[in-house]
């Protein structure tokens, strides 16, 4: 039976994916009335030309990996977390309580840990009543993940308006956070901020179309350090340690995990608890790091993007900073194609669509193309010997 070259898997599927998605999303273009290369060339330059892009990106990038790991390790266990979106949002939750409700912090790197551990407890007990109920009662993890997305956004609207709200503040909002608690950012870092410097050559503010002012202190922080390290941790749990052996056994193979003694209601409870810490550390970047407070709807449609990162990255947290870099690009470069060539917002939307559609639901035809070309290919040459 033909197979597919494993590295051909690993990269010609999805740049064939994303080729494709690129294709039509031209065509959409030239439906509209706009220029597919135009547009091209202002979603790089918006997004990659600047230190204002660049920052952008990377704050996108950030909170792109964080999702697209959650997925993944769901994935592993052949679990489709759909609730990445409301985990997220409770772990924005655990941030605020941690900063607001303990001491003062004497130092940003005490308060990051802090946070993130706190962000990740809450984003993990979110997604252990939906994997229980998966392990104990047989409810669909999709379906209940996709409920819990729903009662965590009311619940947090409760919790802003009713709760944490200070008194006098009409902004459903919680307070500011403490001062020593705010995260540097990459136009703060020496190292970074001579890079910025060099890259933004008219300087350190820029003026846009409405006449408003934009300085290279854009949101990208110190976070971005903590995804790229939790990307390690998540490629070191899955194929060095026991544990991620289990997972991946689990997920390729329930029968023959059980022969082999892995108890499923344990995989299925952890894979979820993994999966929902790592979701819920995303409100670290927008919650700590950009706002200074937590907001609703903090998670920004992160928790969505996530199933497209880990599709696009091929389960391997690898490919997921890479696919959650493509996506931050698609963010930023979408928001500058409204703001220089007025193209709707909806149009990133379309874009991302495309893309999802490519290297999820047809994934396998893609794949099935490029495995008959492969096949063709050796005919030709066992022909020729």
């Amino acid at each position: 039976m033909d197979r597919l070259p494993r590295w051909a898997d690993v990269v010609l599927v999805p740049m064939v994916s994303l080729f494709l998605a690129a294709t039509i999303s031209a065509f959409v273009l030239i439906g509209i009335g706009q220029s597919p290369v135009e547009a091209f060339n202002v979603m790089v330059e918006g997004a990659l030309g600047s230190a204002y892009g660049w920052g952008f990106t990377l704050y996108y990038t950030t909170s792109f990996i964080f999702t697209g790991l959650a997925v993944t390790v769901a994935f592993h266990a052949r679990l489709f977390n759909i609730g990445g979106e409301g985990q997220a949002q409770i772990g924005g939750l655990g941030v605020a309580l941690v900063l607001l409700y303990t001491v003062a912090w004497p130092h940003w790197t005490l308060a990051l840990a802090a946070a993130a551990l706190g962000a990740a407890m809450f984003g993990a007990a979110w997604a252990a009543i939906p994997a229980y109920l998966q392990a104990r009662r047989g409810s669909h993890i999709v379906i209940t993940t996709i409920m819990f997305n729903y009662i965590a956004a009311a619940f947090l609207v409760y919790l802003l308006v009713d709760v944490l709200r200070p008194v006098g503040q009409m902004d459903p909002a919680s307070a500011r956070f403490p001062e020593g608690t705010a995260l540097p950012t990459f136009s703060e870092i020496p190292g970074i901020r001579q890079f910025y410097a060099v890259l933004d050559a008219e300087g350190v503010q820029r003026v846009n179309a409405q006449g408003e002012l934009m300085f290279t202190g854009v949101p990208a922080n110190v976070t971005l350090f903590l995804a790229l390290a939790m990307a390690v941790v998540v490629w070191a749990l899955l194929w060095r340690t026991r544990l991620g052996y289990q997972i991946r056994a689990f997920g390729m193979s329930e029968p023959a995990a059980r022969y082999a003694g892995i108890r499923p209601v344990y995989i299925t409870m952890v894979a979820m608890l993994i999966s929902g810490a790592l979701a819920g550390m995303m409100s670290v970047n927008n919650v700590m790091g950009e706002a200074g407070r937590l907001l609703q709807n903090s998670s920004e449609g992160a928790g969505f993007i996530g199933i497209a990162v880990a599709l696009m990255g091929r389960k391997h947290p690898l490919g997921v900073v890479l696919a959650a870099l493509l996506f931050g690009f698609l963010f930023q470069g979408g928001a500058e194609l409204g703001l220089r060539l007025q193209i709707p917002p909806e149009m990133r939307i379309v874009v991302q669509g495309l893309v999802i559609l490519f290297t999820g639901a047809l994934d396998v035809m893609v794949r099935m193309l490029l495995t008959r070309t492969f096949s063709l290919f050796r005919s030709q040459r066992a022909g020729a010997a």
